[in-house]
C-alpha cells in the first residue's frame, strides 16, 4: 500500500555546523484519469486514495450524482492511473482550467455565476456554538497523520458537527475536498450535518466542492479569497478563516453561530452597509 510519503536525506545548516538527516517528504506523483477508456487529464497529488479523488472529482465537476453512476474502478498496480467505468456515456470536456494555489487544480467550470448550488438544507436548526467550532478545529490538527511525518500536505475532514467522520490528505488543497466527495459516495455515508474543515485556503473552485457536497459551514486554518467570500454569501455558506483551537474569522452568515451577543447583531449590520 502506498504510505503517502518517500524517505529523504537533507543536510542541516545550523550556526555554521553542517549535519546529514535522514527524513520523509511528501509524495507528490503525475496520475492520469481514463474514463470509459479515454484519458481525461492528469492529477499532481499524493497517491493515496486514489479511487476516491477520481470519483469526488467527476462528483464535484457534476458529471457523476451517485455510486451507482460507476461500473468499475481500478488502480494501475503502479498508482500512475486510474481507470473508471461509468454506466452512462459521459462527453469529456472541452477546456480544462488550472485553479488558483501550488500544484493548482483542475476544472472544466469556468464560470461559477452558471454554476446551480443547492443552498444547504440544515436539519438542525443550521446552528453551532463557537466552542464547537474550537473542538473540532483541535480535532483537525490532531489527524493530521503525513503532515506530522513529513510537513508540506494539506488535511481537510468533513464532520457531522460532533466528531471528524471523514478524513484526507494530500499535497493539494483542491485533492483534499475531492478524495472527502468520493469518499462520501463509496462509502455510502449519510451526514445530515455537514462542516468541512480545512488546512488549505479557500479560493472559489474549493468552495464550489464544499457547495457540492451541500456544506453549509466551511472552516479553513487559513485564509478565504474575495471570490469564495462572494460567493459563500451568494450560496448560503457560512465561511471562517484562520480557524484556531480559541478563535476564528467569520465573513458570512454568521447568524448561524450561537450564542451571539445581542449588542453585536446591529454593529455586523452597520459594518456590512459601509462596505
Amino acid at each position: 500500500m502506498n504510505s503517502g510519503i518517500r524517505p529523504s536525506q537533507y543536510i542541516q545548516v545550523s550556526s555554521g555546523q553542517w549535519e546529514v538527516f535522514q527524513g520523509a517528504s511528501i509524495a507528490e506523483n503525475a496520475v492520469s484519469l481514463t474514463v470509459n477508456g479515454e484519458i481525461w487529464l492528469t492529477f499532481m497529488c499524493t497517491p493515496i486514495d486514489l479511487e476516491a479523488m477520481a470519483v469526488g472529482f467527476l462528483y464535484n465537476e457534476g458529471l457523476i450524482q451517485t455510486r451507482q453512476d460507476i461500473a468499475d474502478i481500478r488502480v494501475c498496480p503502479g498508482s500512475e492511473n486510474i481507470d473508471i467505468w461509468l454506466n452512462q456515456s459521459v462527453q469529456k470536456p472541452k477546456h480544462w482550467r488550472r485553479t488558483s494555489g501550488c500544484t493548482g487544480g483542475i476544472t472544466s467550470i469556468s464560470d461559477y455565476s452558471a454554476v446551480e448550488i443547492q443552498k444547504p438544507q440544515f436539519t438542525n436548526g443550521g446552528v453551532i456554538s463557537p466552542d464547537r467550532i474550537n473542538h473540532l478545529v483541535g480535532q483537525l490538527f490532531e489527524v493530521q497523520t503525513l503532515y506530522r511525518q513529513s510537513g508540506g500536505v494539506h488535511t481537510s475532514a468533513l464532520s457531522d458537527g460532533e466528531q471528524l467522520c471523514i478524513v484526507a490528505e494530500d499535497v493539494g488543497r483542491h485533492n483534499t475536498l475531492d478524495k472527502l466527495a468520493g469518499k462520501l459516495l463509496l462509502q455510502d455515508l449519510s451526514l445530515p450535518h455537514r462542516l468541512i474543515l480545512t488546512t488549505g485556503r479557500i479560493s472559489s473552485e474549493m468552495l464550489q466542492k464544499a457547495a457540492r457536497l451541500n456544506a453549509p459551514f466551511v472552516i479553513s486554518h487559513t485564509a478565504a479569497t474575495s471570490l469564495s467570500i462572494q460567493l459563500a454569501e451568494q450560496w448560503g455558506i457560512t465561511l471562517i478563516g484562520y480557524a484556531r483551537r480559541d478563535r476564528f474569522n467569520v465573513y458570512t452568515h454568521p447568524q448561524r453561530i450561537l450564542p451571539i451577543p445581542i449588542d453585536f447583531t446591529e454593529e455586523v449590520k452597520h459594518a456590512k452597509t459601509n462596505l
